[in-house]
């Protein structure tokens, strides 16, 4: 058989052709893989673990839960913020767990297990617009608690200074996302996170210290202080939303457990399961002190931030606000690190972009930008707390991950696991439909009084 020679080299074949081409695309794929922020890294410690959670989780939500607390009232409140936190854990133990079901495979990233649950497009359907709700309701959330904590610590430290504009101070907290928000990948804020998470428990401790320290104020009432049957409804079901919004960390886990290491003898959930513990321990030493003596000491009449409702002593209250701004600094970027992972993924994999510098610095610039730009028009902190806890944290934290553990391993029906789940799904549908319409309610009767760019 006579086959042409090319300088000595003969042709390649089809199915050489074909086999370079793989070759040259899983190249390009590890490339690229290499650059996104959520598999860049894989050599995290499992305390990297503990505080990134601590710092996703605790933030603004447990500023607002004394104000949950009134509109739920004792019994409710105590209940709602116990069963919260246990079912939370729950699903979160969920999550870890599925992550490397599948053995030799790694789910990086929410929206990829809901791809293997429900279906390429509608797991894409289902999860992708609930996370990027989460994800960008609470940058814009942090804007505004950043924004505000900053304004009151210059009130308290320079009270006789004229009074500047929350506008201004959302401005100067996006400032420091506009320099942070290039460090490439979640390993690479690590520091920032820990920073973060000290400070969370920095300025719990002091918030309810200090309350506590007050006593019980003279005028301090708990009973439901809506005028109207309706508005107390309503109010319950804002503190609802509230409460949800105070476990958001489940939006972020998957992405938390792909920066650790996995091998078949040692996989990820063991010390990603640790670091979850030690950052649930953390969740309840803040929250449930701040929400039960925060209530205790100022009753009904306690602020949707508990920080605004302290105002001496002077200097740890000034100082509880600073450790505020550090904290949601952390938190914030906890939480864009996924968004920036999507975009990212999106222009150099579907519109073929090539991964660059100055396209990270593009899209993370324009996502500051914009985050900032809502905050400024919006600064309704309980409303939004409310609402975006509802509509967007309850189905990610409190329903999906059942829903998908029931798709994926078909437990027994009416076995434990089986109810378990759907109690779970069932409480989180409720707890979605209700503080969504609560939440809503509040940011419209706020708004009313309100001037943009005030």
């Amino acid at each position: 058989m006579y086959i042409q020679m090319t300088n000595g080299v003969p042709p390649q074949t089809p199915e050489q052709t074909s086999f370079d081409h793989r070759v040259e695309g899983l190249e390009r794929q590890k490339d690229i893989d290499d650059w996104l922020p959520i598999t860049s890294s894989r050599n995290a410690k499992w305390w990297y673990a503990a505080f990134h959670n601590v710092t996703a989780m605790v933030g603004a939500g447990v500023l607002g839960l004394p104000y949950s607390m009134a509109q739920l009232g004792w019994g409710p409140g105590v209940t709602v913020l116990i069963l919260s936190w246990i079912i939370t854990l729950y699903t979160l133990w969920q999550m870890v767990e599925m992550h490397e079901m599948v053995p030799g495979k790694r789910f990086d990233r929410y929206h990829e297990l809901g791809q293997f649950a429900f279906g390429e497009r509608l797991g894409l359907y289902i999860i992708v617009p609930q996370q990027i709700i989460v994800e960008v309701g609470v940058c814009i959330v942090y804007m505004v608690t950043g924004g505000q904590s900053l304004k009151k610590f210059h009130e308290l430290v320079c009270q006789d200074c004229l009074p500047i504009k929350l506008t201004f101070f959302i401005m100067i907290f996006a400032s420091s996302h506009f320099v942070l928000s290039h460090l490439p990948n979640f390993n690479s804020i690590s520091l920032v996170s820990l920073v973060a998470a000290v400070m969370s428990l920095c300025y719990s401790t002091i918030a309810w210290t200090a309350t506590a320290a007050k006593g019980v104020q003279e005028d301090a009432q708990y009973g439901y202080k809506a005028g109207t049957t309706a508005d107390t409804v309503l109010n319950f079901f804002t503190g609802l939303g509230g409460i949800a919004f105070s476990y958001a960390g489940h939006s972020v886990v998957l992405e938390i457990q792909a920066t650790l290491p996995s091998t078949a003898s040692n996989p990820s959930k063991g010390p990603m399961w640790k670091g979850v513990m030690v950052a649930y321990v953390i969740v309840a030493l803040c929250y449930f002190p701040i929400a039960l003596v925060g209530y205790g000491v100022f009753g009904n009449n306690v602020s949707d931030n508990i920080l605004i409702s302290l105002k001496t002593p002077v200097w740890p209250i000034a100082l509880a606000n600073l450790f505020v701004v550090m904290h949601v600094i952390g938190s914030y970027q906890i939480f864009a690190m996924p968004v920036f992972d999507m975009v990212e993924t999106f222009l150099v994999k579907k519109l073929k972009f090539k991964p660059s510098t100055i396209l990270r610095f593009i899209v993370r610039n324009v996502f500051v930008a914009l985050t900032m730009f809502i905050a400024i028009m919006i600064p309704f902190f309980g409303g939004l707390l409310a609402f975006f806890g509802g509509f967007a944290f309850a189905p990610t934290t409190y329903f999906l991950p059942c829903i998908m553990w029931l798709v994926i391993y078909k437990p027994n029906r009416f076995g434990l696991s089986w109810w378990t789940n759907w109690v779970c799904i069932v409480l989180g549908v409720l707890l979605m439909i209700l503080s969504s319409v609560g939440g809503l309610r509040q940011i419209i009767l706020e708004s009313k009084d309100y001037s943009f760019f005030s």
